[in-house]
Parts: C-alpha cells; sequence; structure tokens
C-alpha cells in the first residue's frame, strides 16, 4: 500500500475543493492496482457537493477508469457535473438558498 497522494485545488461553482489521488494505493499479484481518490470541500470547510453530503468522499476504483477519463481532476469534473444535474441535488441546493421562518 502506497500513501504518496497527488494533490489537486480546484473551484467549482464558488467552493475550493481538494483531490488527493493514489493511482497505486494497492497492487494486487496479477499486475492490476486499485486506487484511492479523496475528494473534500475546503473553503468553505466541508461545504456539500453534489457528490457528497458532508463534503468529504473516499472512493476506490481501478486506475484504468479514472486514466480513461483523462486524469483526476477530469474524472472529478465529469463525476460532480453528472450528479448536479440529478434532481436531488438541485431541490438540496435550492433549499440550502432559502432561508427557514422556523
Amino acid at each position: 500500500m502506497k500513501t504518496d497522494y497527488a494533490i489537486i485545488h480546484k473551484n467549482w461553482n464558488g467552493i475550493e475543493i481538494e483531490i488527493r489521488w493514489n493511482a497505486d494505493y494497492c497492487v494486487f499479484d496479477d499486475g492490476h492496482s486499485m486506487a484511492h481518490l479523496e475528494v473534500q470541500s475546503m473553503k468553505p470547510d466541508r461545504a456539500p457537493l453534489p457528490i457528497t453530503e458532508t463534503g468529504y468522499r473516499s472512493h476506490f476504483i481501478f486506475r484504468s477508469e479514472v486514466e480513461h477519463m483523462g486524469g483526476p481532476e477530469a474524472y472529478v469534473e465529469a463525476w460532480i457535473d453528472e450528479v448536479s444535474r440529478m434532481p436531488e441535488w438541485r431541490n438540496a441546493e435550492v433549499a440550502s438558498r432559502q432561508l427557514a421562518l422556523f
């Protein structure tokens, strides 16, 4: 198990996020490797994102799937964009902007 992570900072809809990527988190005997991808909202701290209500997501995935999408930044961007179009996220986003009276 390797503990070296590449760190990428990105802004999504005014939220600063950090992407941590370890392409070879676990290498199997057959040569395939399991990668580890972490996404966390930094500013505001732990702000909800379409892929996580808590502002933090840990995801294990095959390295080849992320590379096929163009790397960790492109993968996370596509993942967030896809989920942000779902009604659940849109409804939660609208509700968070409205002030509650009670």
